[in-house]
């Protein structure tokens, strides 16, 4: 994340196929269906491909997977299910999206979509020389140049509908309170800030690809708000505890520093937004997925 030794803007790219499919949880506009979606990201969206890549960035052991099906730890980064999920079952899809690198994965799982995402993937060891280079909102537009050209190879694909969520109140993470926080642990105004920016560019960034491409539709999808609105207002949501996660201490751990010999991991998770130092509980993913999706599904179509 943003911190004087590295630093990564989350990014979350789904693409909606629309043919026929099963009934969606949400509302769809008249004679529409979407019978498969494709994820791209990092490890807020990878259901397991990590698990098959030689990287230290893997959650494939207790307690990940503690609150999950059958109490399974899959190569989800959290207790149990991801977005990528939530997102596949309120358009009707199936209820969990599947990793690509699974080798359990059978062809006609590609029929109904799959998440490529790999969890640290926006991790890059040259994000500590960058400040010599950009300040942060020159940063932020090569970014969004980047992320408009994969745009563009996933058009030259075929996606037509392609929906991009925000980056998050970074500053609000468990671990950026704890590296930048101070003894009182707050939100990182700074972080949150940049956030702000990336995101404000983001979306102005996907409005342009809208007037130039206007056969396809790219959606930005605001996770910033919902998921500071949770942070700041717990008790609307019945969450208690938004300062660190319910891994451990909750202050620094996540993948490998978050395993089952840890005594103080917490007992019930959902009283916790996050569920280690980086990541959301599945009981917060599936507030935000269910708060706002239904308010960006006509805007697709």
């Amino acid at each position: 994340m943003l911190s004087s030794s590295s630093s990564t803007i989350p990014l979350l790219v789904f693409v909606f196929i629309s043919l026929c499919s099963t009934e969606a949880l949400v509302k769809l506009p008249d004679n529409e269906k979407v019978p498969a979606v494709i994820v791209f990201g990092d490890s807020i969206v990878d259901p397991g491909n990590n698990n098959n890549l030689v990287t230290v960035a893997k959650c494939n052991f207790p307690p990940y997977g503690r609150d999950f099906i059958g109490g399974i730890p899959t190569g989800r980064f959290s207790n149990g299910k991801i977005p990528s999920d939530f997102i596949a079952e309120e358009l009707g899809i199936k209820k969990l999206l599947p990793a690509y690198l699974d080798p359990t994965l059978q062809p006609s799982d590609l029929l109904t979509g799959v998440s490529f995402a790999s969890g640290a993937s926006g991790y890059d060891p040259l994000t500590p020389k960058i400040p010599r280079q950009y300040d942060f909102a020159s940063y932020a537009d090569l970014l969004v140049i980047w992320a408009s050209s994969f745009f563009k190879e996933l058009y030259g694909l075929g996606a037509r509908r392609i929906g991009v969520f925000s980056a998050p109140p970074l500053g609000c993470l468990p671990s950026q309170r704890t590296l930048a926080g101070g003894i009182q642990r707050e939100c990182v105004e700074k972080y949150n800030e940049a956030s702000q920016l990336f995101n404000t560019k983001l979306s102005s960034g996907l409005d342009s690809l809208n007037t130039n491409f206007p056969l396809a539709k790219f959606v930005y999808v605001d996770i910033y708000n919902p998921l500071l609105d949770i942070i700041q207002n717990p008790q609307k949501s019945g969450f208690e505890v938004v300062n660190k996660g319910c891994c451990g201490t909750g202050l620094i751990e996540v993948s490998v520093l978050c395993d089952q010999l840890n005594p103080f991991t917490c007992n019930d998770a959902t009283k916790y937004v996050f569920w280690d130092s980086y990541h959301p509980t599945e009981r917060a993913y599936k507030t935000i997925i269910g708060e706002i999706f239904q308010g960006y599904v006509d805007s697709f179509f």
